[in-house]
């Protein structure tokens, strides 16, 4: 199981409708939902096909969940910091989507996947080092690849480096503090989270969001007390988001949620049990995005039944996760 991007428990939401989106009026037109600017926006309709693609966040629902290197601060000399950096600077939530298609679906080696994308994007560290590093890595794919691409990176900066699947954060994050392993790919809000809690006890009030810049400026003081530094974010991100199938966004022309409220207005969505009471999943569609659940599916997060409900019609938006190899 992926040990980041919790969803927060907040306060129940309302009785859901459980009619569908059913096609327009007894006239013949179609019906609809005024839309925040007043204008009425059209019934939509979920379209069936197999390519599946997210809508951007444009409001910044979700918190930041950049992929970000973490370091034992008793290891991290400016060498190894500028070997992470370099990969930083390049990773997209793009590449991770082609890594993990590599690895979980083409069943590339995530050895093989990292070596292969350092030499596509020529990453090399400006800095050349020595000593020994040992990655850690998360137990899940995605997290062990972008681990074999800072020990590429790092092993051509004269590093000698050991990539080391560990478990889950709670395993981790303490042999990371300890010195028992140097280097771990972490994502921000949720590491910082982690933190939070962690040091500010289970009623802290949440540092993170959805802007990474203030996510990691919160993060700062918390790795200090932890003993830990962390190198620059990149602009890859796995974190929970919203997906439509490609035929659906090309037909009604979306792109972005505040674009899928404008357009339809009233959705039926797909997800975990648990997303009719999160504040990031429907609660923050309703509440941010002003749209209108009419229909709640409960299948999973991110998984093959919502994937399979969004390609076969059942519902119009699903919640997955941003880096999963099977979008578009």
């Amino acid at each position: 199981m992926r040990t980041r991007n919790p969803l927060i428990v907040a306060a129940a939401a309302g009785t859901l409708l459980l009619a569908g989106c059913a096609s327009g009026g007894s006239d013949g037109e179609a019906s609809g939902s005024a839309s925040e600017d007043g204008t009425m926006a059209q019934e939509c309709q979920p379209v069936p096909g197999d390519a599946i693609t997210v809508l951007t966040d444009d409001l910044m629902l979700q918190n930041a969940d950049n992929v970000i290197p973490a370091v034992n601060a008793d290891a991290a000399t400016p060498e190894l910091l500028a070997g992470l950096d370099a990969v930083s600077a390049v990773l997209t939530t793009d590449d991770l989507i082609q890594l993990n298609k590599a690895v979980d679906i083409d069943r590339t080696t995530s050895q093989e996947a990292a070596t292969q994308y350092v030499a596509d994007n020529g990453i090399e560290s400006p800095e050349q080092g020595s000593g020994s590093i040992v990655i850690g890595a998360a137990n899940f794919s995605e997290n062990i690849t972008v681990a074999e691409i800072y020990s590429a990176v790092l092993a051509s900066a004269g590093f000698e480096t050991e990539v080391r699947t560990i478990g889950s954060r709670e395993t981790y994050l303490p042999a990371l503090e300890s010195g028992e392993i140097q280097v771990v790919p972490e994502y921000a809000a949720t590491v910082t989270e982690f933190l939070n809690l962690a040091q500010n006890g289970a009623d802290a009030e949440a540092v993170a969001s959805g802007d990474v810049d203030e996510t990691v400026a919160a993060l700062e003081p918390l790795a200090e007390t932890a003993g830990l530094v962390f190198g620059d974010p990149s602009a890859a991100q796995d974190q929970n988001a919203f997906a439509v199938t490609q035929g659906f966004a090309d037909e009604y022309g979306v792109t972005s949620l505040t674009e899928l409220a404008e357009t339809c207005g009233t959705i039926s969505l797909g997800g975990p049990p648990e997303c009719p009471e999160r504040p990031f999943c429907q609660i923050g569609l309703e509440e941010e995005y002003g749209l209108e659940v009419s229909q709640f599916d409960s299948l999973d997060a991110g998984g093959p039944l919502t994937k399979n409900a969004l390609r076969q019609g059942q519902v119009m938006v699903g919640l997955v996760f941003s880096s999963d190899g099977e979008l578009g």
